[in-house]
């Protein structure tokens, strides 16, 4: 909130009126964000302009974690449904994280508001490629073994019985099994899949074209995630005489 006594460049709108009320102003009178306001509405919006506080932190940081939750099922849920990956939903993402955390924390914003909307909104985009790269990986594993399946050849009938030779003959010993490489640790391989989710937008870029593409719409989402956390800030001039504004 800025404040100044120096009078405003333009006088007041034509009818006079407030701004915030819409009443007729008398007396000494404000300019609150570049708009005339009367003395009584800008004490109001000073005094109800909302205050940060730990609890406002938590909250909004809550309905971030909510907001975000949603904005990655929305994304893994399009891309599965669809099959199109398209970065313009990251978009939304980024406004629904935005409008989450401004909404838990009831209009307050701030650097550390930002910062967690931008973290939360990176998060839900990034880590949406692990189950669409799950899921593309399981599709094309069936179509494979579809294929294998139709073209694999029948086994041939026959109605020959086997020689006694042959029934007596000792089987071949089953060669030594290859030992199994060790399997990897249910914690480990969840770090793995967050690192490379949390890597996806960088990884695109073996893909220059698609890669920058994608690189530029997250960041558009991210600046909109931004932008809906800012805090809000009353610019206000004044008080200014009545008879400055004749």
């Amino acid at each position: 909130m800025a404040m100044s006594d120096r009078p405003p460049a333009s006088p007041p709108a034509a009818d006079g009126a407030c701004r915030a009320c819409g009443q007729s102003i008398r007396g000494a009178w404000y300019r609150v964000n570049d708009a005339p306001v009367c003395a009584a509405c800008t004490e109001r919006l000073q005094r109800e302009l909302p205050r940060d506080s730990h609890q406002a932190f938590v909250r909004g940081l809550l309905f971030g974690v909510g907001a975000a939750v949603i904005g990655f099922i929305l994304y893994v849920g399009f891309a599965i449904a669809t099959g199109l990956v398209i970065g313009y939903v990251s978009l939304a993402v980024g406004y629904l994280v935005g409008k989450g955390i401004s909404l838990g924390s009831r209009g307050v914003g701030g650097r550390r508001y930002q910062i967690a909307a931008l973290v939360l909104t990176y998060m839900a985009v990034s880590l949406a490629a692990v189950p669409i790269a799950i899921s593309v990986h399981m599709k094309h594993k069936r179509a494979a073994q579809t294929t294998q399946l139709i073209g694999a050849p029948a086994a041939p009938l026959t109605s020959e019985a086997p020689t006694p030779q042959a029934a007596a003959a000792p089987s071949p010993a089953p060669a030594p099994a290859a030992a199994a490489p060790p399997a990897m640790s249910f914690a480990r391989a969840l770090g793995t899949l967050t690192l490379l989710g949390l890597a996806s937008p960088f990884l695109e870029l073996a893909d220059p074209v698609h890669g920058i593409i994608g690189l530029i719409i997250l960041l558009v989402g991210l600046r909109i995630a931004w932008r809906l956390t800012s805090p809000r800030r009353l610019e206000i001039s004044g008080p200014i005489a009545e008879a400055q504004s004749a």
